[in-house]
């Protein structure tokens, strides 16, 4: 079917255009907020052979599928005009009253992210092929590397050097505060003057450089989120009480003057204070020896699933970006990745069973691929969760994978898609042990699936 036509039939059933607040889209779905959901037509939408889930949310999302998402959501934002703003943050506070305080945070975390997925995995493949290669000459000893990696680097650096640039501005348009000033705010946070200030300070540590206080990036997203939430919240006071006459000047200059300062000397110091606190949770659970660091992965990455399920999943990106900052690598990715691969063994094992069901297995046929490359939601919806007892298993078999790559200390310099497209991104000397996590997990899902978890009549 014509794009198109899929994105005019979705407004329609959505309620119009006039309904429609905002469009965005992630790998596999639209995200979209409405005035009022009850000029929206679940029943049809659902009917829509191109939707594979209809999940009801602050955001409703519609899970069409990898690269369609992106050119419905396209094709919509054409026909419905630029996002009503100003309406959407008065509707926010109602949107969060409806939340619990937890949900509404990873939402508002997923909502700052979201859209940087596209750059996260171009940049992220791009940096995990050139750190590869790179390890591979420097062990052949060869000590000038070709232009061609530094390239890659150059291109894969310039999102992840710059992260706090992009975090700023897009927690300024969830906050509802002026984007070019939280990407200031982001670019504060890496200036190398801090280092400067921290010196004069006291508060800067010479023979641990990284235990300091207060050094440019301490805090990472974190810091920026809370300092961003602080100049959203500033910008809205002073406008009520500045002249529109001087608003253009008086108000970023203040603002900035305020929450800048904040930011350096009392917001990072703070923030960096709870990224060392998530580093050791992490470290307790997943990078220590012994039986704790196995049980950790487990219950990680067998309860990942369900965070997918609800769409809430990206909303633990700043705990990847805490770790690459703070330590240089990520242990809790490769761990999560895990999830998609118990999947994959549970699909094969419905596929094999379900011999008379020719409509259950095109779906798994043409879910399998794209489930393999590390992009889990096809299967999720369209095969798993439907049935039940799968998504159960799948998840089971996801803790075991997830549980031997803690215990093998698995990590990758960069995040994206998991699966083996992931395998790029793993550091050089632990790419073994995480194609075998992989293996083990696709065995176990299979295993599992095919002894406990399939339905009954899918035959």
């Amino acid at each position: 079917m014509d794009i198109t036509i899929m994105a005019k039939e979705i407004i329609k059933n959505l309620g119009g255009k006039e309904n429609i607040l905002i469009i965005n889209n992630c790998m596999t779905r639209l995200r979209v907020t409405v005035k009022s959901e009850n000029a929206v037509n679940f029943d049809n939408l659902e009917k829509l052979d191109y939707i594979m889930k209809v999940i009801k949310s602050d955001t409703l999302q519609l899970v069409v599928g990898p690269g369609r998402s992106k050119k419905i959501a396209e094709e919509m934002k054409k026909y419905c005009g630029t996002n009503n703003n100003e309406e959407w943050q008065k509707t926010k506070e109602q949107i969060k009253s409806k939340q619990g305080k937890m949900a509404g945070i990873l939402k508002s975390l997923a909502n700052i992210f979201v859209p940087l997925i596209p750059a996260i995995i171009g940049a992220g493949l791009l940096n995990g092929i050139a750190g590869y290669f790179q390890n591979v000459y420097t062990v052949e000893g060869i000590k000038e590397l070709p232009l061609w990696i530094t390239f890659f680097q150059t291109l894969g650096g310039g999102l992840f050097g710059y992260f706090a640039i992009f975090a700023g501005v897009n927690a300024a348009k969830e906050f509802g505060a002026t984007p070019a000033l939280g990407g200031v705010i982001g670019a504060i946070t890496l200036s190398p003057n801090i280092n400067l200030f921290s010196k004069a300070l006291g508060l800067y540590n010479s023979e641990i450089p990284l235990n300091s206080i207060l050094i440019p990036g301490k805090g990472g997203v974190i810091g920026i989120i809370i300092a961003v939430a602080i100049l959203a919240y500033l910008e809205k006071l002073l406008r009520r009480i500045i002249p529109d006459f001087l608003d253009t000047i008086i108000t970023p200059t203040i603002s900035l003057l305020i929450v800048g300062t904040l930011t350096i000397f009392m917001i990072m110091p703070f923030a960096g204070l709870i990224s060392d606190g998530i580093i050791k949770i992490l470290s307790f659970f997943i990078l220590s020896d012994g039986p704790m660091a196995i049980i950790g992965g487990f219950i990680l990455a067998a309860s990942f699933l369900p965070l997918v399920m609800v769409g809430l999943h990206h909303g633990l990106i700043p705990f990847y970006m805490v770790q690459l900052t703070q330590t240089g690598a990520i242990s809790l990715f490769p761990i999560l990745a895990m999830a998609g691969g118990g999947q994959i063994g549970a699909a094969a094992a419905i596929y094999l069973k379900a011999k008379n069901n020719e409509k259950l297995r095109n779906i798994i046929r043409s879910a399998m691929p794209v489930g393999i490359l590390g992009i889990g939601e096809p299967m999720l919806y369209g095969v798993t969760l439907p049935l039940g007892k799968p998504f159960i298993t799948a998840s089971i078999a996801g803790g075991i994978g997830g549980a031997f790559l803690a215990a093998t200390k698995v990590q990758t310099i960069a995040f994206g898609p998991s699966g083996i497209t992931a395998i790029p991104l793993v550091v050089p000397d632990k790419i073994v042990y995480y194609i075998l996590g992989l293996l083990i997990t696709y065995f176990s899902g299979f295993i599992i699936t095919y002894l406990f978890g399939i339905p009954k009549n899918i035959e």
